[in-house]
């Protein structure tokens, strides 16, 4: 008995884990890292974070919010349908693989699959697979209430998210501005993975993994299957600085969120409503990136050259500059009492004296700002600032 449960176990992990979404995303973090990295190196010769990082970083930030998704859907029983759950997956499977992340927020894989469900149902009613039928959803039931409220949930997720983890991986690069001069612009791109306990009707799972857990409520049986669920996040960055532009983001999102969960909810007394605030979702999701898109594309530069000083486009981590407290769009005036105007000029006065290199910084503000920090012997080339060239 007990290595049968434990081969059941066995199953259902490797279920999670061998889900083509699972491992597309493992691939798809380290070729986001990889391409990051190499565009870094071509503006400024160094990497600002290893390549890894993406990869590192795909699950820790989630796994908590997954952990609270899991307990919300089961505990207010949002039960979904298994085919909207494939198709869901699917969805999100195709959405990575074309690397286009402004367009892999799960609200667009609920919008998708319920379409996708719809046409089925229309058009191939009598298909059956294990036990499910397309015929057998009902658009005015379960299904009216849990499909918004999901979408709604993934959404204030996903605006915590980018409120709380995209400010810090901005990578910054060069781009050649109308005028034929370089500028920095940031971008951030990231992904991440929650795996997402979903509450599935019927007994499909136990049919085959008869120690699979499950639960019954008076006539109706239910189990639980863990889904890889991805979150992506694109933007580019030049005309409002990243610590300004993705916080205020990623609260829209997550305000946007809230009002889904609640119209959501109130499809209990109106089914009607519950397929309105999922469109409300998909269309409000899809014009805030197209909104802050093109403002962006219309605003000028905030890290362009100055005809005097060094504009600083990135600090690297555990660096002499990110102890000094230098920051992206500062300018750097003057080093050791002696001005500079371009990159070498700054390494060059920093050799002056690197015991005590002390900086002339101008911030964002136009504030003067006046900076020391001791350069160890042979880091005197390590100041660890990206800059406009």
């Amino acid at each position: 008995m007990s290595e049968k449960i434990m081969m059941d176990v066995l199953q259902a992990v490797a279920l999670f884990f061998l889900n083509p979404v699972f491992l597309a995303t493992l691939l798809i973090a380290v070729a986001v890292g990889y391409f990051r990295v190499k565009r870094e190196r071509r503006s400024f010769r160094v990497r600002l974070l290893p390549g890894w990082t993406e990869l590192k970083r795909l699950v820790p930030e989630s796994l908590g919010y997954a952990l609270l998704l899991s307990l919300l859907i089961c505990g207010a029983g949002l039960v979904v349908d298994p085919g909207w759950l494939v198709l869901f997956s699917a969805t999100a499977l195709v959405a990575i693989l074309t690397f286009f992340f402004k367009w892999t927020s799960p609200v667009y894989f609920a919008g998708v699959a319920t379409v996708g469900l719809l046409l089925l149902q229309r058009f191939s009613g009598d298909f059956t697979y294990r036990g499910w039928t397309p015929a057998a959803v009902d658009w005015s039931g379960d299904l009216t209430v849990t499909v918004p409220v999901l979408a709604g949930l993934f959404l204030i997720v996903e605006g915590f998210l980018i409120s709380r983890h995209t400010t810090r991986y901005a990578s910054p690069y060069l781009k050649e501005t109308d005028r034929g001069l370089h500028a920095a612009v940031f971008q951030a791109k990231r992904i991440w993975l929650l795996p997402v306990l979903f509450l599935v009707p019927g007994d499909m799972i136990s049919a085959y993994l008869p120690y699979w857990p499950q639960f019954t409520l008076g006539e109706r049986a239910f189990s639980f299957i863990p889904v890889p669920v991805v979150i992506g996040f694109s933007q580019v960055a030049r005309s409002v600085f990243p610590d300004a532009l993705f916080p205020k983001m990623g609260q829209a999102v997550s305000w946007t969120g809230f009002a889904v969960v609640l119209i959501g909810i109130s499809a209990i007394w109106m089914p009607i409503l519950g397929w309105t605030g999922l469109a409300i979702g998909v269309i409000c999701r899809a014009f805030l990136s197209i909104l802050v898109a093109v403002r962006e594309r219309r605003g000028r530069y905030v890290a362009a050259p100055r005809s005097a000083g060094v504009v600083i486009a990135g600090v690297l981590p555990d660096s002499p500059g990110e102890k000094m407290g230098l920051a992206p769009g500062e300018c750097i005036r003057a080093v050791n009492g002696v001005p500079v105007s371009n990159e070498k000029e700054l390494y060059d006065a920093i050799q002056i004296n690197a015991a005590h290199c002390r900086l002339q910084v101008i911030d964002r503000d136009g504030e003067v700002r006046l900076m020391q920090q001791v350069l160890y012997r042979y880091d005197h080339h390590r100041l660890g600032v990206l800059v406009v060239r």
